[in-house]
């Protein structure tokens, strides 16, 4: 008894870290840093902090036309030719999920059945990790519900609304980019 309540504890408290750690800027409570009477102005020799926009598209993520999807962000930023961000959301990573690195949309579809056992749609694939498809998808209930770590599916799961952007975005050869 005493094991089944300790592992229910640590489930519990690994679960609550993820939530914090997804937590967004805008609702976490974080403290403000205040204005201080010490605090250098105009000739100081600090430098003001500049606050990244977390909706930026990742430096690192090459150049030119591209999807560009962060894993740890759990975000995806489709890019025009002048590294411009024309749209950017949140995805639900599957149990199976791809390498950083550089690749290519290879196939598409427009509806099927997803590994998951759920009718999804504006499949997008572009690379495989041992024999598992991975591609952006949208199941057509609009669910992104977490994937069930048990099954080896590799569907980066989107809202509808997004999910035809991307295939509108995102045809076959179309860079992709995902970065850690």
């Amino acid at each position: 008894m005493a094991a089944l309540t300790a592992a229910a504890i640590a489930a519990v408290g690994f679960l609550a870290y993820q939530a914090s750690a997804n937590v967004p800027d805008h609702l976490s409570a974080k403290p403000k840093p205040s204005t201080s009477a010490s605090a250098p102005t105009g000739g100081g020799h600090a430098k003001p902090k500049v606050k990244k926009d977390p909706l930026a598209v990742p430096a690192d993520s090459g150049t030119g036309a591209r999807v560009v999807y962060a894993l740890g962000d759990r975000r995806v930023w489709l890019v025009d030719a002048k590294g411009k961000a024309s749209r950017t959301f949140k995805v639900m990573p599957s149990a199976v999920t791809a390498v950083p690195g550089t690749y290519a949309v290879t196939s598409r579809s427009g509806t099927v059945q997803g590994s998951d056992g759920v009718p999804i749609e504006h499949v997008v694939r572009f690379t495989s990790v041992n024999d598992v498809a991975i591609g952006f998808s949208a199941a057509q209930d609009g669910s992104m519900e977490e994937p069930d770590p048990t099954l080896k599916a590799g569907g980066v799961r989107m809202s509808r609304e997004d999910g035809d952007a991307m295939w509108t975005f995102a045809t076959v050869s179309a860079k992709v980019v995902v970065v850690p």
